[in-house]
């Protein structure tokens, strides 16, 4: 009998440069929309533009980029040796233990403000509980509260995406399974091409669907467009041909990155454009996956920066809603005199130093829970779980994909 054993592949970096890049500009989308920072500020921050107000597209980047991911550690090279359950281990490890640290954070966050406010200490209005309540409490435990149960964001908003995502792994894995058990990769290719057309479907036609913006509403429909169109961009990078040499391949990656920026930036007037993202961000880090010597973009992408960026952006993610949240409060105890006269200085001044100071804030924050809720929370949930010893981690990254 064939051992079911995993050995995780090296990580390709610049695709995890571009994963820090994206969750960093997501959370400078909040930090400039903001109701709050809106109504306090009376210019916005200096950095303000369409491509960040845009930025909300990016999770799908972030999908399209875990289908290549889950892909490449779990269909090439392994393919017959696949077991669901340690599979499904290792991505519960890899995403509950800080999805539920922050749930508990929020919880005792709003438990916090309750208590002021009923104590008068604080005033607002509601001062119970609106959308975060017990029953969305309970379905973000179990990672339902984007799956149907309820129509809007609770808790820690970011987490609707880990909420399809991870349920989008359970698929996946089932693909594997069965197309395993067939002994055929053409059967599993067939059916994620399957996924991918049918979901674009749905979403257009029966949904009518005017954008992509889905997320409780839908939103694993747009998590299985983008996420089986990685795994089949994995499928086609293999299929190349050949290389052109360093010269063209750095021309189209360029092209590639541009397109996705032009794409991004073009949403916020024209919303049907972001039916095309997913393929705009597969072409773009598939030409990362295929041509990693290529002279530009490769090259910037595995600068240290932008490697910690990438070792961080789960952190970066998850924990910026509430790390905004204090913000906002932070900035309505100010009050507009302060604000009003920073503005006078300079247009834009203060609502610039709110995203500076709460940006650095989030990665301080996303530093800490990275090293310690991801990385020693995930050790602790594996060997709970009784994760097989013999499922080895990546060896230390390279700029170039390795076995």
């Amino acid at each position: 009998m064939t051992e079911l054993v995993h050995r995780e592949k090296a990580h390709v970096l610049p695709l995890d440069s571009i994963r820090g890049v994206a969750a960093t500009s997501v959370v400078i989308h909040h930090l400039l929309l903001m109701p709050t920072f809106l109504a306090a500020f009376p210019h916005n921050a200096w950095i303000n533009c369409s491509f960040f107000r845009s930025a909300w597209l990016l999770v799908d980047l972030f999908f399209v980029l875990s289908g290549i991911v889950m892909s490449l550690g779990y269909v090439d090279g392994d393919f017959g040796r696949f077991s669901l359950r340690e599979f499904m281990v290792r991505r519960l490890a890899r995403v509950y233990p800080l999805h539920i640290v922050m749930l508990i954070a929020n919880l005792l966050f709003r438990l916090l403000r309750i208590g002021l406010v009923t104590a008068g200490v604080v005033v607002a209005a509601p001062a119970a509980f609106e959308v975060n309540n017990a029953y969305s409490f309970v379905l973000n435990v179990f990672l339902l509260h984007s799956m149907g149960f309820i129509d809007y964001l609770s808790w820690n908003a970011p987490s609707w995406s880990i909420s399809v995502e991870f349920y989008t792994y359970l698929v996946f894995g089932l693909i594997v399974l069965l197309a395993q058990r067939m002994r055929s990769l053409l059967w599993f290719y067939a059916l994620c091409g399957l996924l991918v057309v049918g979901s674009f479907l749905f979403i257009v036609f029966v949904f009518d669907k005017r954008s992509l913006g889905l997320q409780t509403d839908f939103g694993i429909l747009r998590c299985f467009v983008s996420f089986f169109l990685g795994v089949l961009t994995v499928k086609a990078v293999h299929s190349l041909p050949g290389k052109p040499g360093p010269a063209l391949q750095g021309l189209l990656q360029l092209v590639a990155m541009i397109a996705s920026i032009a794409l991004v930036s073009l949403a916020e007037t024209n919303p049907a454009v972001t039916f095309l993202a997913p393929l705009t961000f597969a072409i773009f880090l598939g030409s990362l996956l295929a041509f990693p010597d290529a002279l530009l973009v490769p090259r910037i992408l595995v600068a240290r920066p932008l490697v910690w960026l990438g070792r961080r952006s789960y952190s970066i993610y998850m924990v910026h809603a509430l790390v905004v949240l204090f913000a906002e409060y932070f900035v309505r105890a100010l009050g507009p005199r302060p604000i009003a006269a920073l503005d006078s200085i300079w247009a834009g001044l203060p609502a610039t130093l709110n995203l500076v100071v709460s940006l650095a804030a989030v990665l301080a924050v996303s530093h800490f829970s990275y090293l310690y809720i991801e990385v020693l929370g995930g050790k602790l949930f594996r060997n709970a779980l009784g994760s097989r010893p013999d499922f080895s981690a990546s060896p230390a990254p390279s700029a170039r994909l390795t076995n």
